[in-house]
């Protein structure tokens, strides 16, 4: 497959040691030649691959050196997208990566798309789908969790595993074909039946164990929205910068002060929190905390996790107690701070009110009862089960979509064979199952998808 020459800045903008410029592309070699200038005189395309060059690029009209590079030379097919690669290493500043872009591009480059290079990875079968979006999903890795979890995808564990389902499914519909061919032959439906049965129930069973496991890749790869409540001046402000150990949000005694809504990821024993302090929520005649109360209230309908701070030196005011009914029925872990004051909470009602809900009583002035509320956290969701190394975690909300529409169809098509529906009608529910998985790997998955996939991805990447 042919394309044209692209190049894209791979580093952060800003200020730096090193900044890279990559091109990827048939003519990517011949265009930095154009342009470098070594001190032995040799042309980039005499040297061997995978070999690094120190020199000068130099503006072929003017013959002014531009910048000092050490220049990556990486020959297809042994590259990242299966052309010439070319990787121009320079000074990191500003003005410099952006010269240096400037030079390649008038030279004859394009500016590379977002995600472009692992687009062409893609198309030139150098990684499936699956593995291009775990990519992705490195870069934006919070956690080691949740690394390693993309690191397994990336390298093909699901794309394998994924594979296997489709062969055992293929293997089933090679069979069905026999049968549709020489339907004279009695046996060989006798023999199709259970052998589609056993089939598609492996398959089933393989699709339970990973649909098992995304709740918590899911949580690995985006987050754990969690949602600090409580009424004002009762420590979710001093909770937050606990658990980010920073102070992110201001924290006086005077009650309102947090206006709006402040979010930070924070990394609690392995979990992603997107974590978001808001308004206390109470009756307000300031406009000003009335907005943010309301946003607090819209946060909460969204929320994964509740953190409910209540104050252990107060009584239980009404509003607590119409707090509680606020968070019913979702996972909610209550947080009893300013133990070191006097206590006067109503701890029996407290209990009553939080059922299976956890209770945890900290003192966050004195920094005490945080790693206790950080097991909690790590508990409710993962109880443990994160460790097995042994399990392929499905993260991707594409993916688990469409591995819940295989298990409908394959358990449609067990169903059918079950209540003795012809063959070649089972057929079709086990070929739509095959082609749900395929877009999993991008063997079945439509052009628009892939360019709004690839879209999301970094330039330069």
């Amino acid at each position: 497959m042919h394309f044209d020459t692209i190049a894209a800045i791979s580093t952060p903008m800003g200020e730096g040691a090193i900044a890279i410029v990559r091109l990827s592309g048939d003519e990517a070699v011949q265009i930095v030649d154009y342009i470098f200038r070594s001190p032995s005189g040799k042309k980039l395309k005499e040297e061997k691959s995978h070999t690094i060059h120190y020199g000068h690029l130099t503006d072929p009209i003017s013959g002014e050196i531009v910048e000092e590079v050490m220049v990556s030379l990486m020959k297809a097919p042994k590259t990242f997208t299966r052309e010439d690669v070319v990787e121009v290493n320079c000074h990191g500043g500003l003005v410099t990566v952006k010269r240096v872009l400037q030079l390649v591009l008038k030279e004859g480059a394009r500016l590379a798309e977002p995600g472009e290079f692992t687009k062409r990875a893609f198309l030139n079968g150098r990684v499936d789908l699956s593995q291009a979006e775990a990519v992705m999903d490195l870069i934006r890795a919070k956690t080691d969790r949740a690394m390693n979890v993309a690191l397994n995808q990336m390298e093909g564990k699901l794309s394998r595993l994924v594979g296997e389902l489709r062969q055992a499914l293929l293997e089933t519909l090679a069979q069905v074909e026999v049968n549709i061919d020489y339907p004279e032959y009695d046996d060989v439906e006798e023999m199709t039946v259970p052998l589609m049965i056993e089939k598609s129930t492996w398959v089933k069973s393989e699709i339970d164990k990973l649909l098992h496991t995304s709740s918590q890749g899911k949580i690995l790869r985006e987050g754990l929205s969690t949602v600090i409540i409580g009424r004002p001046n009762v420590g979710k402000s001093s909770l937050l910068n606990s658990l980010v150990q920073e102070n992110k949000a201001i924290v006086t005694h005077i009650a309102g002060t947090t206006r709006d809504i402040i979010e930070e990821y924070v990394n609690v024993r392995g979990v992603p929190l997107r974590l978001v302090d808001t308004a206390g929520i109470r009756e307000t005649e300031d406009i000003v905390e009335r907005i943010g109360v309301e946003r607090s209230r819209q946060v909460l309908k969204e929320a994964d996790l509740i953190l409910l701070v209540l104050d252990s030196s107060e009584e239980l005011p009404e509003e607590d107690i119409r707090l509680f009914e606020a968070v019913s029925g979702m996972d909610t872990i209550v947080v009893i701070n300013k133990t070191d004051l006097p206590q006067k909470i109503n701890l029996p009602k407290v209990m009553e009110l939080v059922g299976n809900g956890k209770v945890v009583t900290t003192s966050l002035l004195k920094d005490e009862g945080v790693d206790e509320l950080e097991e909690a956290i790590a508990g409710l969701f993962f109880e443990g089960n994160i460790e097995s190394g042994d399990l392929t975690y499905v993260s991707n909300a594409r993916h688990i979509a469409l591995l819940h529409n295989a298990r409908a169809t394959i358990e449609d098509a067990i169903n059918a064979a079950e209540a003795g529906v012809p063959v070649d009608m089972i057929q079709i529910d086990v070929t739509r199952t095959w082609e749900i998985l395929g877009e999993i790997i991008g063997d079945t998955v439509q052009e628009s998808l892939i360019n709004q996939l690839f879209a999301q991805f970094c330039l330069g990447k």
